[in-house]
This record gives structure tokens, sequence and C-alpha cells, in this order.
């Protein structure tokens, strides 16, 4: 604590990343990153970008970009919000979008994305963690009553867990006839088994933001690039709680390769069948080996094993030179979450897995 800091800073309790290792040789199965390379075309525009036109500012309306995004959602640029990773666009959301020191909470799952409670509690916006079913799933009918709002990762993070897609529209019309918003963060949309998102429902929904990251399902978690996706009026809120903080989010280097892997998605998604088949094909061993996994939609796995806890678990691994994460706190405390790796990576990570057991 520093004398310095106002009471706002002294209150927040900002979230924690994954280790990221910077010594010892580790196979990193702990950020959820995509094992497998961005495009050719991608590191090509990257290196094209570097030019002497790095003294210029780079476009602050990302037009190229959003023009990619929007052609491939067959939706228009002003339906289509940027900024740098789906992170920044979250912290924008919140504050356009949740009043602070309303009578009303967000509602958000209790087990979901860590980052969730810091926005609200950044913006001084209440909220209400909902509990999730003994199986880590989601109930629609324990949001349809009064709020401020609502937040759902689909797939959520850190259980894998996908609600349906007839659900999801459920919530979203619920929040339509209150006049509030229904966030859905589909950052490992990518890797769902049935199709799930909801970006081709925003026309028909105004109150529907769906945010997006190029982290995961493009293999770009170095160049920090996410987007949002609903209505252009939706969307011109974003755009002045950025303009407010800083107009130029992405750099010549982003817009550049963004652009690119917007444009090669038949690459990605060869990538992204090939994670879906391993994670299948290591939840099939690991229950083999005795342990207890959720239903996956994500480029990871929730795991536990009834012999172990998980804290030991989690140091057996690191010990063996493989990082995971782990939670301390109530209800998953035993659970582990394990990021899909090369098929090589995997192969690893059983192993360690059955000597451990």
């Amino acid at each position: 604590m520093s004398k310095y800091w106002n009471q706002r800073t002294r209150a927040l309790s900002p979230y924690i990343p994954g280790e990221q290792p910077r010594e010892q040789k580790f196979i990193k199965l702990n950020t959820n990153e995509n094992p497998y390379p961005p495009a050719p075309e991608v590191v090509t525009a990257i290196r094209n970008a570097a030019n002497e036109n790095l003294r210029l500012y780079p476009d602050p309306e990302c037009l190229e970009l959003r023009t990619a995004i929007a052609r491939r959602y067959a939706l228009t640029p002003e339906q289509v919000f940027v900024g740098n990773g789906s992170d920044e666009i979250l912290a924008f959301a919140f504050a356009a979008f949740f009043e602070s020191g309303a009578d009303l909470p967000v509602l958000f799952p209790d087990i979901t994305y860590s980052f969730y409670p810091v926005y609200a509690r950044l913006w001084d916006t209440p909220f209400e963690m909902v509990p999730l079913c003994d199986d880590f799933s989601l109930t629609i009918d324990d949001y349809d009553r009064p709020n401020g709002g609502v937040v759902i990762a689909n797939p959520n993070a850190p259980t894998g867990r996908a609600l349906r897609l007839d659900d999801a529209r459920l919530l979203v019309e619920q929040q339509a006839a209150r006049g509030k918003i229904a966030l859905f963060d589909e950052a490992y949309m990518a890797f769902a088994s049935e199709p799930g998102s909801l970006v081709g429902y925003v026309n028909e929904y105004p109150n529907l933001l769906t945010v997006h990251t190029l982290s995961k399902a493009a293999s770009l978690a170095g160049l920090r690039v996410g987007y949002a996706i609903a209505h252009a009026e939706l969307i011109e809120g974003l755009r002045r709680v950025r303009d407010s903080f800083n107009s130029y989010t992405l750099d010549r280097l982003a817009l550049a390769g963004a652009t690119a892997a917007m444009r090669r998605s038949a690459y990605y998604d060869d990538c992204n069948r090939r994670v879906i088949a391993t994670r299948d094909r290591v939840s099939a061993q690991l229950a083999a080996l005795g342990f207890e996994l959720v239903p996956s939609s994500a480029n990871f796995i929730f795991t536990r094993h009834p012999a172990i806890k998980g804290s030991g678990l989690f140091a057996a691994l690191r010990e063996r030179g493989i990082l995971t994460r782990r939670w301390d706190v109530p209800r998953i405390a035993d659970y582990l979450r394990v990021s899909i790796g090369t098929d090589a990576d995997m192969d690893a990570f059983l192993a360690a897995c059955a000597s451990i057991i």
C-alpha cells in the first residue's frame, strides 16, 4: 500500500494471470494458448507493416480490420468494435453498459472468468455471483429476475462447459424484456463441438453484445487483439468509452496481423479441429486413469482425481516440468485447468499423470 493511492486503488483486487516462466523449460498448459502457429500470411503481414510508416499513428477507426471481421460474419463494420484484446473490450463494456452504484446487481456465475468481479469493482458496479449447479452447468431460470445486466462466458472458463444455443437465446430474450444487456464472452467458441455462437442473432437482439478474441482461436495471444459484435448503438457506446481513454488502442502491426488472420479462417478452422480431437482423446485417457472431468467445449479441460488433492497434483506436475492452472477457492480447489497443447505435449502430460497417480 502507498499513501499516495486513492481509495479506489486501495480497494482493488487485481486479476492474476497464469504463470509465464522465464527460466526453466516447461510444457505450458496453463494459459490456454493455441499450440499451433499463426497462419504464415499473418507473420508476413506483420513484417510488411514494420516499415517507415511506424512513425505515423495507426488508423483510429481500424476500418480495414473491422471490415474484414464484418465480412466474415455477413455484417457491417458499424456492428464491429476492436480493441487491445478482449479483456480491454470487457472493461469498456462494464463502463459503458452497467451503472455504478446501481440498486440492481450485474449477474454472472460464481465460477467463471475471474476478471468479471475485478471489472465490477473497478467501476463500482454492484454484482452478484450466481451459483452454478453441482455439475457446473448453468440454469437460465436463476437469471430470470431483476438485474443490472448479465455476463456469461460461453463456453465457460475455467469449467469449459457450454450453454446450449436455445438457452443462450432465451437468456438474451429475458434480458431484452427487462431492457438490460446480455453480454456473452465467446472467447472459446471456436472449440465448441456444437454450434453455439450468438453472433448470428445480433440483428435480432439489440441488447446482445458478443465479445471475441484472436488469442485462442487464431493463435495470436502475443498480438493482443479482440473484437465485439453487436447493434451499432452498442458499438457506439464502446467507442465513447474507448475515446475517453485512448483512441489508438491497436497499433499498425496488430492491425495488419489481425486483418490477415480474419482472412484465413480455413487455416484456423483446421488447427482448431486438431485441438478438439486432441482434447477428446486426452479426456478419454484421463477418464481411464480415474480422473473426473467436466465436459469441455473449450481448448482446455477441467479435471480432478479423487485420490489426490488439487494442490498436490498441481505441484507434482510442476516438478515434472508441466504447468497447469489452479484456483485455491471453494468448490474448485481440487480441480486443475489443463490447456490443450500439441499431441506430444499432451502425451507427456498423460505420462506424468499416470506416474503421479
